[in-house]
């Protein structure tokens, strides 16, 4: 069972907007034995969209569009999918009532004639309801393909997806299983993991796939299969992992799909009963903000400090000054006392911090640019380490929080 995404938009192709709709529809097919061998971007423009549907058909079954549906001139994925399966538009009183009842009880401005022509629908399709807009959802079919057109906006989109179309899929089709194990490393790169797995890995069986997923700092191993029999296929892929398992041991921190990273940091700070605080210079309150996007983040982690400017690390963190000319601000001795006084400030557990070079010139600092001191205070004393994380920036600043957390993890186990 083979599928293509084709999202529709210039603002994809100019780059305007992330394609996240793709990420989440490749997900949710691959859960229900729906094979992904194509994603394509094309152009507001008939001719781009009917060459896209026309390509598609000697590759997959099943092909899912998100875009064009709106209301505006620009939105011609309806009028296209007319053209393509020799159709006409016709009124659906029933989204037309609905879309009626959108702008009476959410909509300040008053209901206009191009939001009533979004319920002109092909006759053809089979029509699922958009509960949170006017853009309905179409399932079209030719021959032995399935075509169906859902709207970009990615809030309407992912529960059309998930309230009807996986439904009426799952229904439609007789679909192998396609199963997926991802762990998680921290600390050691890929090739370097490769080589320690390397005798494993070549004796994986053949229907049985290893792919690296490397990501500053982290390496995620993902086990993929596929088969008619899901507990099997699970059994096998489980036996697999269980030899793997000892050879990564100090560098594997979970299972993807069962916890986040940081949902594993909070579960070790919430079981230990202790509390965090951070103070943070080249990271800029990302480690702070990657912590607090996790709900009951409260229970552990107290607050959290950007001393960005040197000045400030003296000011409001009450690093001493002496300490900053004497051994710069990017130096174990820094980096050591903002974790300290990040602790005592918030009256915390653990305290954590960051202080770096992320260029790309030097500023306060003489140190090579990618230069990163990372220090963790608690009760029973301190710790901390240098790191080069390169000359990228962005690549350090993301090198920096992910260190710094790995840090923090082990620390805690």
């Amino acid at each position: 069972m083979k599928a293509e995404l084709i999202s529709i938009g210039d603002e994809i192709l100019i780059g305007q907007i992330v394609n996240t709709n793709s990420i989440f529809l490749a997900k949710a097919l691959n859960k229900i034995g729906i094979e992904i061998v194509q994603i394509t971007s094309v152009s507001d423009e008939k001719e781009a969209i009917i060459n896209a549907l026309d390509s598609s058909y000697s590759r997959a079954q099943l092909v899912i569009m998100t875009g064009g549906l709106g209301p505006t001139k620009d939105d011609l994925t309806k009028h296209t999918l007319c053209t393509y399966f020799n159709d006409v538009l016709e009124e659906k009183k029933e989204i037309l009532l609905h879309i009626e009842e959108i702008f009476k009880k959410y909509v300040t401005t008053p209901i206009n004639n191009q939001n009533r022509q979004q319920a002109l629908l092909p006759s053809k399709a089979r029509i699922f309801k958009n509960e949170h807009g006017t853009a309905s959802g179409m399932w079209f079919e030719k021959d032995k393909q399935i075509i169906i057109s859902l709207p970009g906006v990615p809030f309407e989109m992912k529960s059309l997806m998930t309230q009807e179309v996986l439904p009426a899929l799952q229904r439609h089709f007789i679909r192998p299983f396609i199963l997926h194990k991802t762990l998680m490393t921290y600390g050691l790169g890929e090739s370097a993991i490769s080589e320690r797995i390397l005798n494993w890995e070549n004796n994986l069986p053949k229907d049985i796939k290893l792919a690296y997923l490397p990501n500053l700092g982290r390496v995620r191993l993902r086990l993929s299969g596929k088969g008619s029999d899901e507990a099997l296929l699970e059994r096998r892929i489980d036996a697999e992992l269980k030899k793997l398992l000892p050879l990564i041991k100090d560098i594997f921190v979970g299972y993807e799909d069962v916890a986040s990273f940081e949902e594993k940091i909070q579960a070790q700070f919430i079981t230990k009963k202790l509390s965090l605080s951070t103070a943070e210079s080249c990271t800029g309150g990302e480690i702070a903000s990657r912590l607090t996007k996790i709900p009951g983040a409260s229970r552990y982690f107290s607050g959290g400090l950007v001393v960005y400017h040197t000045q400030s690390k003296s000011d409001v963190l009450d690093v001493p000054k002496k300490l900053i000319e004497e051994y710069s601000v990017v130096s174990k001795e820094v980096a050591e006392a903002m974790a300290k006084e990040a602790r005592v400030k918030f009256n915390t557990s653990i305290g954590l911090s960051t202080t770096g070079n992320a260029g790309p010139t030097k500023g306060d600092s003489d140190v090579e640019v990618g230069t990163v001191w990372i220090a963790i205070a608690y009760e029973e004393g301190i710790i901390s380490e240098k790191f080069l994380f390169g000359k990228n920036r962005k690549r350090i600043i993301g090198k920096a929080v992910n260190k710094a957390l790995e840090m923090l993890f082990k620390q805690l186990i």
